[in-house]
């Protein structure tokens, strides 16, 4: 009797001991894990040759890039394992912001780019060259980039995806943790310019118009007589206090 009690008892286990099984197997599929994709990036697809996309960056060098009003002296502006990297703590070269070799007018111009948490950078555009010329924004807009962390976060014309420091963000937009990449792009045409912040309208302006100058005339740039004026020039990555990296920048001229 004992004999047979014990044949059903056993088998009840192990029919116990699948189902736990099958429940910790079931629960494990669940489990998502964001692992971001593999993907070649600093290239260009056959689509994107033919829609007449150039790579502003090879992944490999400084090709095509100098230092703001300085194309002789070494940047500090490195590439590291496919990306742009500046680091101005731990760089070795001259400080400086990296301003493309070639002038642009209208294009279209995707990047992406990571900061720390508490990091301040940029992107210029239409910036201008000149021995009486300062610094890059002294002349060329600003597609700001900032940490979330960062004393100026607060200040919400200074976002970013902003026209640095005259609106707010168009569409308010979070950016990604230090580590993980944030998607920009930058479409100008004829003056009129809109910028872009991981897939959402941060900021528009139209750099001929009234409303435009008006708004210049009251701002901290003011007393640079050559800001904004050109709607022409050259595309700048703001070198400032934090690191910052770069990939897979690209241009679309029109």
């Amino acid at each position: 009797m004992r004999s047979a009690a014990f044949v059903p008892l056993l088998l009840g286990l192990t029919v116990l001991a699948c189902k736990v099984d099958k429940k910790e197997e079931s629960e494990s599929d669940r489990k998502v894990v964001n692992v971001e994709p593999e993907t070649e990036h600093n290239t260009l697809t056959e689509a994107e040759k033919a829609e007449g996309w150039a790579l502003l960056f090879d992944g490999k060098s400084l090709d095509g890039w100098h230092l703001y009003n300085d194309p002789d002296n070494k940047p500090i502006w490195e590439v590291q394992d496919g990306v742009l990297v500046c680091d101005p703590l731990n760089g070795t070269g001259k400080h400086g912001d990296l301003v493309t070799d070639k002038a642009y007018r209208n294009y279209e111009l995707v990047f992406d780019w990571d900061l720390p948490d508490t990091g301040n950078s940029g992107v210029f555009i239409n910036v201008q060259e000149g021995p009486n010329l300062r610094a890059t924004y002294s002349t060329g807009p600003e597609y700001q980039l900032l940490g979330e962390k960062h004393l100026d976060y607060a200040i919400s014309s200074k976002r970013s995806g902003c026209l640095y420091s005259f609106a707010p963000q168009a569409t308010e937009t979070k950016t990604q943790p230090s580590g993980a990449w944030n998607h920009s792009r930058i479409v100008q045409q004829d003056g009129k310019v809109e910028f872009y912040l991981n897939g959402n309208l941060t900021a528009q302006a139209d750099f001929n118009s009234a409303q435009w100058k008006d708004w210049v005339a009251t701002s901290g740039f003011k007393d640079a007589p050559e800001f904004a004026k050109r709607t022409e020039g050259h595309i700048g990555l703001q070198l400032w206090t934090s690191a910052v990296r770069f990939r897979n920048i690209k241009i679309r001229e029109f």
